[in-house]
């Protein structure tokens, strides 16, 4: 078994290993707190186990990731590809049937009203798929908020009127409870003009002018996408650079991309209030100046549910954020209870919170494990183009953080990339020096999401630059630039 701490949780008296003479088989008693992917995922790998297994939602099963985030998110942004597509398809030779004009956003519209009925549809869809799965495996679900009373015990408040609380005795508990938007005090959210990611989902016409209030992943992705779809945008980023913290290149991709298809950018700014006005917003900075539009979407990073959740009476320890203290194995500090997802944060991904809960349960069920390893977490930001990232940075290597040698190509010289009129996006692939081992790459885009993953095989697998060099590539295909930037690298 492979144990391992991130120092989240730092008294040794806390890093037990599991029980070995605890297995499945016994009908370990499994609670889960949150049905989104840390808890759904968790609930059916125990469930498969042989264990009994509760799960306790009190939204809807898959959580916000399903609802009110990353299903319905990425359905919106699939939308305005398509149309950021059609529009950037002069070069090709497109034109509009009805005259020589281009088929850009002065011919095609998105009735918004269709298009997020149908993104609800999804979401509701998607959501009773895994309540299926979860059923089929022999999970009990409890329609709730939970509650922890002690270290093996929960009290389920139900969600329907009449119904009774309840409460369950647990050899595991599994706490997946997510995170909520962050809202400014003086920018209360109204759900119609003054919005959070989780409400756009409601409205009937396409804005005319969407202020984007904070540059991190959320808002630069929502930002490309309305842009796409045919709004004014302005984005208030409190940085100089749109998404902080990402490779310097991407992002200067990503902002050259926004200055082409006129997305404003308010740099090193920041929002104080936010306020209603006739049918429009107003939005104040900090230096007093105000931002007029039809709505404002604050994307300001989110908040854990972890208030009233029992933690302090069950000696559950947090952050000052309020995030649950794990290791990588997603154990807290108290024996039996485990965390995962966004109310630990780790990492805001719907993939890393499923594959904590999974890890959660082989550890708790006695079952070797491997722990979470950051430097082999892959993640995306869905802009147009879009960025995925795996491993170390560039940044890492300049800092001296990480030894390393990057090698950079752009997009514009490989085969298909012309075929298609792709005329932004490079890959950058980041090696340790002498043995050549991938250690970190960014690709910037189309489908970039989706490249990412041969450089994140290569990352978990320690292969070299000239492994991933000697392997065959589709000619022509934009996978070619992947092995082709090994190619620099080998020798």
């Amino acid at each position: 078994m492979i144990l391992g701490d991130n120092g989240a949780v730092s008294d040794p008296s806390t890093a037990l290993p599991p029980d070995p003479s605890r297995r499945a088989e016994d009908d370990t008693r499994v609670v889960i707190l949150g049905g989104g992917p840390g808890g759904y995922e968790a609930a059916l790998t125990a469930a498969r186990a042989g264990a009994d297994v509760v799960l306790v939602e009190d939204r809807g099963l898959g959580g916000a990731a399903v609802l009110t985030d990353v299903v319905p998110s990425k359905s919106l942004i699939a939308t305005a590809d398509v149309l950021d597509l059609v529009a950037g398809s002069t070069a090709l030779g497109i034109r509009d049937a009805d005259s020589a004009s281009s088929p850009a956003s002065g011919s095609l519209t998105v009735d918004l009203a269709t298009t997020n009925a149908r993104l609800r549809r999804l979401a509701r869809a998607q959501s009773m798929d895994i309540r299926a799965s979860l059923a089929e495996a022999g999970v009990r679900i409890l329609d709730g908020r939970g509650r922890l009373l002690g270290p093996q015990r929960v009290v389920v408040s139900p969600t329907a009127p009449d119904a009774e609380r309840v409460e369950l005795e647990a050899d595991v508990i599994l706490l997946a409870v997510g995170a909520r938007p962050r809202q400014l005090e003086a920018a209360p959210c109204d759900g119609e003009r003054i919005l959070t990611w989780t409400q756009l989902y409601e409205l009937e016409g396409l804005p005319t002018h969407m202020i984007v209030v904070g540059s991190g992943v959320t808002g630069a992705e929502f930002a490309s996408a309305y842009r796409a779809l045919g709004s004014e945008v302005t984005l208030v980023s409190s940085r100089d650079q749109v998404l902080p913290g990402t490779d310097r290149d991407a992002a200067q991709v990503l902002e050259d991309a926004f200055a082409r298809r006129g997305v404003r950018v308010r740099a090193r700014s920041r929002a104080a209030a936010a306020r209603r006005e006739g049918n429009g917003v107003v939005v104040t900075l900090t230096d007093g100046s105000e931002i007029r539009g039809s709505h404002v979407l604050m994307a300001l990073g989110g908040v854990p549910s972890t208030s009233d959740l029992g933690l302090e009476a069950a000696g559950v320890r947090v952050r000052d954020s309020g995030h649950i203290e794990t290791d990588r194995v997603s154990r807290t500090s108290v024996r039996g209870i485990y965390a995962a997802g966004d109310c630990t944060g780790v990492y805001p991904l719907a993939s890393v919170a499923a594959m904590q809960g999974r890890i959660a349960m082989h550890h708790a069920l006695g079952e070797a494990v491997s722990p979470l390893i950051a430097a082999q977490v892959s993640s995306a930001v869905f802009t147009s183009p879009e960025i995925a990232v795996v491993g170390h940075s560039e940044a890492e290597v300049e800092s001296g953080e990480v030894a390393g040698e990057v090698r950079m190509l752009p997009l514009d010289t490989n085969p298909r990339a012309k075929m298609e009129g792709i005329t932004e996006g490079f890959v950058k692939l980041i090696v340790r020096p002498g043995s050549h081992t991938v250690t970190g790459a960014v690709v910037v885009a189309p489908r970039a999401s989706e490249l990412i993953l041969p450089y994140t095989m290569a990352v978990a697998h320690r292969l070299t630059a000239e492994q991933v060099a000697s392997t065959f590539t589709v000619y022509p295909s934009l996978t070619g630039t992947l092995a082709e930037v090994a190619r620099g690298l080998e020798g």
